[in-house]
């Protein structure tokens, strides 16, 4: 393939999510999740493919901050737009206030290749509470997913 000036969606990019280890130093658990700790959920984001649809357990809710970035990943390529999700706690020097949507920002996190030390700007943001959750999609387990924010999923029945 040659290359393209395109944009890259972020679900279109390999992601390594097996296991998304810890989460960053400073992280605040939710106080009254809507989804505490063992909910069982339905995923209706489509961060990866198979997620849309996917059964879930909750292993962790945060309140905090939570961004859709647009950034230029490190190992070249085109840039990646409306990237789902990244905490306040992965930006370098963020601070604690919310970040205005076009602020530029330095992301401190590998949730995919190309991430960590790239630059970019905030998409879009949002309150919500944010989750990490266990998931199987298309055979494959992701343990300790971040992130997913709780428009995203709805109760298992």
């Amino acid at each position: 393939m040659g290359s393209s000036s395109m944009p890259t969606s972020a679900s279109s990019m390999a992601m390594d999510h097996g296991d998304g280890g810890p989460v960053p130093a400073g992280m605040k658990p939710a106080s009254d999740p809507k989804y505490p700790v063992g909910s069982k959920v339905i995923l209706t984001a489509d961060h990866m493919e198979g997620m849309d649809g996917a059964r879930a357990t909750v292993v962790g809710a945060y309140s905090t901050f939570t961004y859709a970035v647009n950034y230029t990943p490190t190992t070249g390529g085109s840039m990646v737009k409306d990237h789902e999700w990244v905490v306040q706690q992965e930006l370098q020097d963020a601070g604690s206030k919310r970040l205005a949507n076009g602020t530029k920002v330095v992301l401190t996190t590998d949730h995919m290749s190309g991430m960590k030390g790239a630059h970019g700007t905030v998409a879009s943001s949002t309150d919500q509470t944010v989750y990490v959750v266990d998931y199987t999609a298309r055979g494959m387990t992701m343990k300790n997913h971040k992130w997913v924010v709780e428009d995203e999923m709805k109760p298992a029945k």
